[in-house]
């Protein structure tokens, strides 16, 4: 009697640590408000110029359907069988502190003297006429994009805000895209955002050879959480058509807090062959939302929050270990762009000539960097950097 209870006990193990793991994410789900996902203002609410510090056009492929419902969220979180374009306009008020994104609260309106506000949004009929905008675009700023591909619970709202932030914070130097994929922007749409993220990898595949058949001479990918799966199937996908690198145009690679099972990744890697240019993946041993993640998926454990980088590396990426900086959310998912010191060094490494390896990187510039930020914000103890040549650890004096 006794080994058959132990052995039910153990059969239904792995069951209650799903069902906790759901728990755990309703739980999540209600320590805040919802958002109203709503990026457009009621009523419009002027700024003086100079409380202002800055103007960001934002351009937009999503596979989510106009928000019908309510046309302030522009986008919803229903999925479209086409991709659709557009461009936001957002401000960023003066008084913005790096790493932060001021927004305003619940349904209140956006004040642009105080919050990130959207000033105007275009809508381009198909793909021809957003592919010539873009190309004006990038012809203005020297010919380099960057694309970003937000995660899971994210609004149309969320992705414009954090790519605006970024392109701010960074200090970037091309064309911001956003490729905005169905997300539910639910905690409790996990497995829908899934299966959304599936089904817009053609749309994000489609999106990179538009750019790179435009006037792009380089190509830089930001991908967060559930978004580097997209980001790795469409690249997947371009390796196996024969054109892995875009024709020479693929740059920057960044896949931050990757959510996606570590032998699928593997196995991602295999078919895609070493980068060139090795990717560069970020990972935090304390990202909650990672753990829960791998709870829910068979407790196998996430690239993201992944003990072995230098297992990683051998794949042809280039790791950094940030489990030793401090996030500034409850979850320490979003390290890469809400940590000041974090952001400013995805700057400088956006930054950098398109043609730079990563065995070719100059640690001491990223480490004055990293001190001189850490004393002030006293943020960071140090970044540990895996590279298919090297291991760098990068004190920061935090």
């Amino acid at each position: 009697m006794e080994g058959r209870c132990a052995v039910r006990s153990s059969a239904r193990w792995p069951a209650l640590k799903k069902k906790i793991a759901i728990v755990l994410f309703a739980l999540l789900a209600g320590c805040g408000t919802t958002p109203s996902h709503d990026l457009l203002n009621k009523v419009a609410v002027d700024a003086p110029a100079s409380e202002i510090a800055a103007t960001h056009e934002i351009f937009v492929a999503t596979t989510r359907q106009r928000a019908e419902k309510d046309p302030r969220q522009v986008f919803d979180g229903d999925r479209s069988l086409t991709t659709s374009f557009a461009r936001v306009d957002m401000t960023v008020p003066k008084l913005h502190q790096v790493g932060s994104i001021e927004r305003a609260k619940g349904a209140a309106p956006s004040d642009p003297a105080k919050h990130f506000a959207a000033a105007r949004v275009a809508y381009y009929r198909d793909a021809q006429v957003f592919a010539k905008a873009v190309g004006a675009d990038m012809a203005q700023r020297g010919g380099r994009v960057l694309v970003f591909v937000h995660g899971f619970n994210n609004g149309f709202d969320d992705g414009v805000y954090r790519l605006a932030q970024i392109a701010h914070d960074t200090d970037y130097p091309g064309t911001p895209v956003l490729f905005s994929w169905a997300s539910a922007g639910a905690t409790t749409g996990y497995i829908y955002d899934k299966e959304s993220a599936n089904a817009a990898r053609d749309d994000l595949e489609s999106t990179l050879k538009m750019l790179a058949a435009s006037r792009a001479t380089s190509i830089d990918i930001i991908a967060h959480s559930m978004g580097t799966w997209v980001t790795m199937e469409a690249l997947r996908q371009l390796a196996i058509e024969g054109d892995r690198d875009l024709s020479g145009k693929l740059g920057n690679v960044v896949l931050a807090s990757p959510d996606i099972d570590v032998d699928v990744f593997k196995k991602q890697m295999l078919r895609y062959g070493k980068p060139d240019r090795p990717f560069t993946v970020l990972l935090s041993g304390d990202d909650r939302a990672l753990w829960l993640s791998g709870l829910i998926s068979g407790d196998k454990p996430r690239v993201g929050d992944y003990g072995n980088a230098a297992d990683l590396a051998g794949y042809g990426v280039t790791v950094a270990d940030l489990s030793q900086t401090k996030g500034g959310d409850r979850l320490n998912h979003t390290k890469f762009a809400n940590n000041p010191l974090l952001v400013q060094l995805l700057g400088e490494r956006l930054r950098m000539p398109a043609g730079l390896a990563s065995d070719q990187i100059d640690a001491k510039p990223i480490d004055t960097l990293g001190q001189g930020i850490g004393k002030t914000v006293g943020s960071v103890a140090e970044i540990i950097i895996t590279t298919p040549f090297k291991v760098l650890t990068i004190a920061t004096g935090g």
